[in-house]
């Protein structure tokens, strides 16, 4: 029998995140496909600033940033006719607007960028590999029994139809949205599948006539037909700039599923593109459907599921991979712990408690998008237009001289603007906040920052929330606080006057075994905040303390000094890892 100490199901962006950060901390894993290799399609692609700042930590943000297409390709979302036809209107997106550009940049070290799925899980699987994972490819998942001590787990050899076992300290489920993991450990789900159909059609050509003044990812195409099924409208989406694509077009899902073939696929691409004269290299198409469904418990005992398995949704805000490796790292550092001894089992009932929230947010933050389409048919008045000649008809009207033509446009300009909330839902990709015990709150409310939670980031310390991106000096260079923190350790950041913290620090890792790396902030210290950034968002005094987790989130802070500050610190460590029932080691002893 094969053993690891933790067995991944699935090698898509969950599966090859938590295997990369895994190898990452020295614990051992293995990684099971059925598939021969890895994504052969670029589905997944916009990669925001919180999965970038994963990457950066794991130490593949550079290698990434090689095949990823930047920021400043992406920000001109389109709404046409058809590539060659009339354009409606654009909306700057992905923090592209001069005014949003700088909370992005603000928010953090890294840029939101554009990285196809098939680019991607090399660079993850490849590395983690390097560092240590066991990946075993044509080798289908059958079936799991848990008991006290472990899981079991039989797999089959889809070369040889062999079947064998591999034992397992604990499971993931991280295949995807017909997931058999979460299918076997009866993971309760809320919401529909298969709500509406789409294809995908993905092919090769020169469209760089079309895009290159107006360059972006996403170019949306009003026509006959397009709010049918599919994701809200047609969508011609740029896999590399400007001769590769992959087009998205909608279907009745209540009728057969359509036939697609070669000349299909070149029609519908020729539809969109609006000029048949085009050359096109059909390279794959296939068929899907949108999905409205979250898991509402995300683990049973010793299996975890991630990724598509427990949130099944449309690509809208490009949450989907996102999403997924967030998962993969919130659990990674708390497998890591107690496979280490250094924390109890209980501390992993908060992967659940802090990401099966997630789910439910970002399931239902897609498929909203999807219906604030409707505004635009509706200010076009295309929802009354049963044929294509009511449709242009409908469409030249909005260019008249008249009341009734300005309250169109007026009604378009509002409703192109509503999709801020898919294309710079900023908040929606950094604010997730987490409530669990592996946080220990402090009392405090969350601020009021009077800015849509959605659409802004809003930094804080408050425990439960990401670190805040600031960028501080250490030996002449400048870093981001993201880069102090992270490495698979605790950190705690304190200031001048804040020794005791330090010193807390100190006792409590010998007490737990736990590494906390201790930071001081200010003049004359390894750490200067020359900007003043950290002293206007830390929230605390100067001799306060904050205390952050291995994944970036602030477990505790104290708002000064304090006379009892290794206490503190101990007890708030303790019932972070589970164990604030144990005696502390130096007491035992």
């Amino acid at each position: 029998m094969i053993e690891t100490d933790v067995l991944i199901v699935g090698s898509g962006p969950a599966g090859s995140t938590a295997a990369l950060a895994l190898s990452s901390y020295g614990i051992r894993n293995m990684v099971v496909t059925k598939y021969r290799w890895l994504s052969d399609t670029p589905r997944a692609h916009i990669t925001n600033q919180r999965a970038m700042e994963i990457f950066r930590d794991l130490g593949v943000e550079e290698e990434a940033k090689t095949k990823a297409v930047p920021q400043a390709l992406m920000g001109n979302s389109v709404f046409c006719t058809a590539l060659a036809g009339e354009e409606l209107g654009r909306l700057r997106s992905w923090g592209t607007h001069p005014s949003r550009k700088a909370d992005y940049d603000l928010a953090s070290p890294t840029e939101i960028c554009d990285l196809p799925q098939n680019f991607l899980e090399p660079i993850l699987l490849g590395n983690a590999a390097a560092r240590g994972s066991r990946l075993r490819f044509d080798t289908e998942y059958l079936g799991h029994a848990q008991d006290a001590d472990g899981v079991t787990a039989t797999v089959r050899d889809r070369l040889s139809g062999e079947a064998y076992e591999i034992r397992a300290k604990y499971l993931i489920g991280a295949d995807g949205g017909r997931s058999k993991v979460a299918e076997d450990v009866g993971l309760p789900m809320e919401g529909k599948m298969g709500v509406a159909g789409s294809m995908n059609i993905v092919f090769e050509a020169d469209l760089s006539r079309y895009v290159a003044h107006r360059p972006s990812v996403l170019y949306w195409v009003v026509r006959e037909g397009a709010d049918v099924g599919g994701i809200g409208m047609g969508l011609v989406r740029m896999v590399r700039p400007w001769n590769e694509w992959l087009i998205v077009w909608g279907y009745d899902i209540a009728g057969p599923p359509p036939d697609v073939t070669d000349q299909m696929a070149i029609d519908v691409v020729h539809s969109l593109v609006g000029d048949p004269s085009i050359e096109v290299k059909i390279k794959s198409y296939s068929l899907w459907t949108v999905n409205n469904m979250f898991a509402k418990k995300i683990m049973r005992g010793r299996v975890f599921c991630m990724g598509d398995a427990i949130h099944r949704h449309p690509p809208s805000n490009g949450l989907g991979s996102n999403t997924s490796v967030q998962d993969a790292y919130n659990l990674a550092w708390k497998l890591a712990a107690v496979v280490r001894g250094q924390a109890d089992p209980s501390l992993l009932q908060s992967y659940e408690d802090e990401r099966a929230p997630i789910a439910r947010q970002i399931v239902e933050r897609a498929n909203k998008s999807i219906s604030q389409f409707g505004p635009i048919f509706e200010a076009l008045g295309l929802a009354e237009a049963r044929t294509g000649a009511e449709m242009l008809a409908k469409l030249a009207a909005r260019k008249e001289a008249t009341e009734a033509g300005a309250g169109r446009r007026e009604r378009l300009c509002a409703a192109i603007e509503l999709k801020n909330y898919e294309f710079n839902a900023h908040g929606v990709e950094l604010n997730q906040r987490y409530v669990s015990e592996a946080v220990v709150p402090d009392g405090t409310p969350e601020p009021d920052w009077r800015r849509d939670p959605e659409l802004y980031h809003q930094p804080t310390t408050r425990p439960g929330a990401k670190l805040p991106h600031v960028w501080l000096e250490r030996a002449g260079r400048q870093i981001s606080s993201l880069d102090v923190v992270g490495a698979g350790r605790f950190t705690l950041l304190t200031g001048i006057g804040g020794e005791a913290w330090v010193a807390a620090a100190q006792a409590a890792a010998a007490e737990t075994g736990v590494e906390i790396a201790a930071q001081v902030i200010g003049p004359g210290q390894a750490l200067h905040d020359l900007f003043g950034d950290w002293a206007r968002l830390r929230e605390t005094e100067e001799t306060g303390a904050v205390l952050v987790r291995p994944d970036g989130y602030v477990a505790f802070r104290a708002p000064r000094a304090a006379a009892d500050a290794a206490a503190q610190l101990s007890a708030a460590l303790r019932r972070i890892l589970g164990r604030a029932c144990a005696e502390p080691a130096s007491a035992a002893a």
